[in-house]
């Protein structure tokens, strides 16, 4: 069953008329898991907001925002995103979640996958980074299989829960 559904998993560049969606999906995967960098209820961006925040993405040739989708639905999505001047365009970080439903069957690879594609083929894109709480094994677990390397550690970067938490920093050089 879940091979099968791997295979259906499409990935596309993300488009204005995705904004209601994404803030849906966005606030059904923040009740979904602790890693991520914001909780339930704490992703407040308006239809408009999010179709300006999709726009200036397509504005900025260097950043990317991708989702992953089954049967018309948003199950994972990926940002990249560049410094704003010369000397920090060819490098930038992506944060990426996915469905908790859809954890497991390839839908971060795919993401990961496309975006690499995508640096490769930008010819700008020099280094890849991300940033990962210490603690979510499955995730660094995905990126060091995706060529990603630790680079540095920052201590009591996330507070969840009345518990602070380490940040993993982890990065990848495009050829």
């Amino acid at each position: 069953m879940k091979e099968k559904a791997e295979n259906t998993i499409n990935i596309r560049k993300v488009a204005k008329s995705d904004a209601v969606n994404l803030i849906e999906y966005l606030n059904k995967v923040s009740c979904e898991s602790d890693f991520l960098t914001f909780g339930a209820g704490e992703f407040v961006m308006s239809v408009e907001e999010e179709e300006r925040f999709i726009e200036n993405t397509f504005r900025k040739e260097n950043d990317l925002f991708i989702v992953a989708e089954t049967n018309n639905e948003i199950v994972g999505t990926l940002s990249f995103a560049t410094g704003p001047r010369k000397r920090t365009a060819h490098v930038g970080e992506f944060g990426m979640s996915v469905i908790k439903k859809h954890w497991g069957i390839g839908v971060g690879t795919k993401l990961i996958n496309y975006l690499i594609s995508w640096a490769k083929e930008s010819k700008r894109i020099r280094k890849i980074n991300l940033k990962v709480r210490s603690d979510n094994e499955r995730a660094i677990h995905l990126y060091k299989k995706m060529g990603f390397v630790e680079e540095g550690l920052r201590k009591r970067d996330l507070f969840v829960n009345d518990k602070f938490y380490d940040t993993l920093l982890m990065g990848k050089c495009i050829d």
